[in-house]
């Protein structure tokens, strides 16, 4: 059976999303596995299923390419933008529900104001001994990320992401729940650039959204900490984002990630 689809990036982060309102697709994690397939399938980091919601405009389901589920900033991002092009939605204001729950995201133009839940820092008992690492989060944004702060004698360009990111996902820290590694280096006064390692891709991605938030409130944490309305510019590998907060009373809340999605091409594929 031939169905439609489409192909939407969010600075370099690639999803497969399928409009799903009259319930004809049964989607699985072997789907994602077969259709985020960059030899075999379409070729993606992810695949998005968007289908009705009673409490929201319309519900966002995220397979990673392994067939895992998680919530994806950058895919819930694309997910609004396609809900916009379809007409799911009418206005320039949406919420949609997703694992970690409901969402608020504004459309201004092509930049996608996407309402993350409020982050939580945890302790982190970790030692990284290869990388000269001068500060680590644990955050969770919707997915878990651990944030890796680089000192600057070292170009987080020239860190192979996929062997360190591997390496410190499958320790025996980590490798039971897995882990999202970000490695951050500071470039001038609320300028932080990130790559990241994703857990479900099992590689770099160009940019990666929850891990851009944490990083974000990482930073801010550590390096800034003061109050009232902030952002942050992130560089990944695939673009800049900004993410924009309010820190109150040592609280974190109103949380933004905002940025491009853009549609790549669109077809049909047999499901």
């Amino acid at each position: 059976m031939k169905n439609k689809f489409c192909k939407y990036h969010g600075t370099g982060n690639d999803f497969i999303l399928i409009n799903n309102f009259d319930h004809q697709i049964a989607h699985s994690p072997e789907l994602a596995l077969r259709l985020c397939d960059r030899h075999f399938g379409i070729g993606s980091d992810g695949l998005i299923i968007i289908e009705p919601a009673p409490t929201a405009d319309f519900k966002m389901i995220f397979y990673n390419p392994d067939g895992s589920q998680s919530f994806c900033g950058n895919g819930g991002r694309c997910a609004v933008r396609f809900a916009k092009d379809q007409g799911i939605i009418k206005t320039n204001k949406t919420s949609f529900v997703s694992t970690d729950g409901i969402h608020l995201a504004e459309i201004d133009n092509n930049i996608i104001h996407l309402q993350m839940h409020n982050p939580v820092i945890s302790p982190i008992n970790f030692s990284e001994k290869e990388l000269p690492v001068i500060n680590k989060f644990l955050i969770n944004t919707g997915s878990p990320h651990l944030i890796l702060f680089i000192d600057s004698k070292l170009n987080i360009l020239e860190i192979d992401v996929k062997y360190h990111g591997a390496k410190i996902r499958y320790s025996n820290t980590f490798k039971k729940a897995g882990i999202n590694v970000n490695f951050v280096g500071i470039d001038a006064e609320n300028n932080i650039s990130i790559r990241t390692y994703e857990r479900g891709v099992e590689d770099e991605t160009l940019s990666c959204g929850t891990g851009v938030t944490a990083a974000a409130i990482a930073y801010h944490s550590l390096f800034n900490n003061i109050e009232g309305s902030q952002t942050i510019n992130v560089n990944a590998i695939g673009g800049e984002l900004k993410v924009k907060f309010e820190y109150i009373n040592a609280t974190y809340s109103n949380t933004n990630l905002c940025g491009p999605a853009e549609l790549v091409f669109s077809g049909e594929v047999d499901i």
